[in-house]
C-alpha cells in the first residue's frame, strides 16, 4: 500500500501562509471603559484601509487595578509582549516590513501624570507605540462634535463637561435623555462617533501641529488616537 504524504489527507491541518495571518494589535489602556468601548466600536464599525487583511485586538490590561493603568506602568508592562510577540511573528516567517506585522500600544492621558516623558521615552526603546491624549481621552471624542482650539489646563473634568454639554450627546443614551452622569458619559454610545471620524483626524492633527518640543507634559491640548486607528487598527474611517 502506497504511503499517504498527506497532501490529500482531509485530516491534515493547512499551513497558513505568511501574508494570510491577521495582524496581532497588543492593547494597554489608562481608561477601565471608554477607551476599550471605543477600540471595540472601531473594531466593529471601522472601514478597513484594505479588504481582506484581518486585525486581531488582544487587549492585555481589561482586570489591572487603577494602580497599574498609569502611563509608566502600563508602558513597563507592555514591553515584554513586544519580544513575544515578535518571536512568534518570525517562526511564522513574517518580517517587520510586512503589514502584518505584530503591534503593541498604550493608550493614555497626561491627566495629572509626571513620568510622560520617561513613559515616552522606555516605549520607544522597546518598540511600544504610544496613542497620547492631553488632558485626556475625552478631548478625542470631543473633536467627533467640534474644532476645539483652546486649552483645557491640563484638567480632564473641563474636558469632560464640555463634551457633555455637546448638542444632541445626551440623546445618544436615550431620546429622552436631558442629561447624564460622568460615570455614564464614560460609554462610548454609536452616534457619537458616526460619521464623526474625517473631521476629528483633521481638528486633532491641526491642535497637534502647535507641539513640537520634547516635554510631552506641555502638550495642552493634544490627541494623536488616529494614529493608532490607522496605523495600529488599519482603519480609515467610522
Amino acid at each position: 500500500m502506497a504511503r499517504d504524504k498527506g497532501r490529500d489527507n482531509p485530516g491534515r491541518t493547512k499551513r497558513q501562509r505568511p501574508e494570510e495571518r491577521p495582524r496581532e494589535v497588543y492593547v494597554l489602556t489608562e481608561g477601565e471603559v471608554t477607551e476599550p468601548e471605543f477600540v471595540q466600536y472601531v473594531r466593529d464599525h471601522g472601514i478597513p484601509a484594505q479588504q481582506g487583511r484581518k486585525i486581531e485586538i488582544i487587549f492585555k490590561n481589561l482586570t489591572a487595578p487603577s494602580k497599574r493603568r498609569k502611563p509608566l506602568p502600563l508602558v513597563e508592562e507592555a514591553i515584554p509582549y513586544v519580544a513575544s510577540a515578535e518571536r512568534t511573528a518570525r517562526k511564522a516567517k513574517l518580517t517587520e516590513d510586512d503589514w502584518n506585522w505584530p503591534q503593541v500600544w498604550c493608550l493614555f492621558d497626561r491627566d495629572q501624570h509626571e513620568d510622560i516623558p520617561t513613559a515616552f521615552a522606555r516605549a520607544k526603546r522597546a518598540g511600544v507605540k504610544i496613542a497620547y491624549s492631553h488632558p485626556c481621552f475625552e478631548l478625542w471624542r470631543l473633536l467627533h462634535y467640534q474644532n476645539y482650539t483652546s486649552t483645557f489646563g491640563g484638567v480632564c473634568d473641563s474636558a469632560a463637561a464640555r463634551l457633555k454639554a455637546q448638542p444632541g450627546f445626551a440623546q445618544t443614551y436615550g431620546p429622552t435623555i436631558q442629561s447624564v452622569s460622568p460615570e455614564t458619559a464614560k460609554h462610548v454610545m454609536p452616534k457619537q462617533l458616526q460619521g464623526r471620524y474625517d473631521n476629528a483626524r483633521k481638528f486633532a492633527q491641526q491642535l497637534n501641529a502647535k507641539h513640537r518640543g520634547p516635554d510631552q507634559n506641555k502638550w495642552d491640548t493634544y490627541t494623536d488616537v488616529w494614529s493608532f486607528i490607522e496605523d495600529g487598527l488599519d482603519i480609515v474611517g467610522y
